[in-house]
């Protein structure tokens, strides 16, 4: 098996190259232009907190680039191309940062937290800074109020993010809002969303958004084609969010809105155990930032308010429901957006993968009138005709349909299910109310496909 080792560069006088053998490929990527500025969107992160007379501290800088190489790993490495079991892969990753004896202490958390997130073998090693590409940091201030923030939120366009935007905009909160736009199927409804916040004008002053366009051209790393699945995506969100709050200089909360359901995120059937069951606010991950960030020194606490709510509980729970009706419609919940507009014609949401399935539950629980579900989706009505399960607009229905006959037969097995995607030792307290949280997702679920028939179509030939 080989080991894919990427190697950071700050520049071109910087001559680092780690070692190769016959089972290493090394890919080295220079992070900064000739004129000493970060690439790949990076620098206009940094820009974007200057207008608002913020700068990052050295770390939160540190923190911002290894997520790029995380995220050009975990994009850039087709899993099954470079791995023996078409799923995991042995990644290194060689950081240039500020203070290697400070991220070095560090190091065993990151892996332990990454292979938690992605399913992969990963080896995190730092070095210093090269003399040769120490980074040009000095920006010019294009605003002249400062904005106390009271902290960071993130803001992807999806439905929970909205509704966490509309309540802490509702209750009065200021928060620095931080979003990733890599691709156009994500960035383009992201902006239109959170435009359309803006014009709402829920609190005294308009919200104010970072946003990382950070992406990376496709043939990055020889011989290897693109990876689809982008677990690690999560790791570069939260970490984008983390390096804007260091620039705070105090103790600052940093909110990660996403129903508890989806936090779980149980494996429907033995096929969606590991990674294949994405685990981006796991109680397990979120714990694991809050350790690197006391490492390292940057005072933030990550939390996620919604962990004990299902996606119709936030729905039908939100601050301003007419605020949630009127932009609801607009916010982006499918799995493979771009692939859907391309393939489907319009529509980004294709009805029938998992984050749709859920979404279109937890619509059906809104406080306000018919229609409540005004999405727009490709398959508008699942019972018209049978899901083919071998086939992708049949494969999660099915899923669901097993795993909520298996609950609904024996609903004791909640309390065991949620240990399956990871660990919950430090959490054992609210383990009745995750277990709760879980069957009651699967319910709002189960409206959804009542009358859904999914088998697998087989055409004779």
């Amino acid at each position: 098996m080989t080991r894919y080792v990427i190697s950071g560069l700050l520049g071109r006088g910087d001559g680092f190259r780690p070692a190769e053998d016959e089972c290493t490929q090394v890919t080295s990527i220079n992070l900064l232009d000739d004129a000493g500025r970060l690439r790949f969107g990076l620098d206009d992160a940094l820009s974007q907190l200057a207008g608002l007379r913020l700068r990052a501290s050295a770390v939160g800088i540190d923190l911002l680039i290894l997520a790029a190489l995380v995220y050009a790993a975990d994009t850039r490495l087709n899993r099954v191309r470079t791995s023996q079991d078409a799923w995991t892969r042995e990644i290194e990753l060689v950081v240039p940062v500020s203070r290697p004896e400070l991220w070095g202490g560090a190091s065993g958390v990151l892996e332990r937290m990454l292979r938690f997130l992605t399913g992969d073998r990963w080896t995190i090693r730092f070095r210093p800074l090269p003399e040769t590409g120490r980074l040009d940091l000095a920006r010019r201030r294009r605003r002249t109020i400062l904005r106390r923030f009271d902290g960071v939120s993130l803001f992807s366009g999806g439905l929970d993010s909205l509704i966490g935007a509309i309540d802490e905009l509702s209750e009065g909160c200021n928060p620095l809002f931080v979003s990733h736009g890599g691709e156009g199927g994500v960035s383009g409804p992201q902006r239109r969303l959170f435009n359309a916040l803006v014009q709402r004008k829920l609190s005294a002053v308009d919200p104010i958004r970072l946003r990382l366009g950070l992406g990376f051209p496709n043939g990055l790393i020889d011989g290897v084609g693109s990876e689809n699945s982008t677990r690690g995506r999560s790791f570069l969100f939260i970490a984008a969010a983390a390096f804007a709050g260091s620039a705070f200089e105090r103790p600052f909360d940093l909110r990660v809105p996403e129903n508890g359901f989806i936090s779980l995120n149980v494996p429907l059937d033995v096929t969606r155990l590991g990674s294949n069951s994405t685990r981006t606010t796991h109680p397990f991950y979120m714990h694991r930032w809050n350790e690197l960030l006391s490492l390292i020194g940057i005072r933030g606490t990550v939390s996620n308010r919604y962990w004990n709510r299902t996606k119709g509980e936030m729905v039908s729970e939100c601050a301003d429901q007419a605020a949630l009706e009127d932009l609801a419609p607009a916010s982006l919940s499918c799995a493979h957006p771009s692939m859907k507009r391309w393939q489907e014609g319009d529509k980004p949401h294709c009805g029938y993968c998992l984050p749709c399935l859920i979404r279109r539950g937890a619509l059906m629980a809104a406080r306000w009138s018919s229609p409540k579900d005004r999405t727009g989706y490709s398959v508008e009505d699942l019972t018209s005709e049978i899901l083919d399960t071998t086939k992708a607009k049949g494969r999660q229905v099915r899923g669901f349909q097993y795993a909520i006959a298996k609950l609904n037969e024996h609903p004791e097995l909640a309390a065991t299910l949620i240990y399956k995607p990871g660990p919950l030792k430090e959490d054992a307290a609210i383990v009745p109310e995750l277990a709760r949280v879980y069957s009651q997702g699967m319910k709002e679920v189960e409206t959804v496909l009542e009358g859904v028939v999914s088998k697998p179509i087989r055409i004779a030939g």
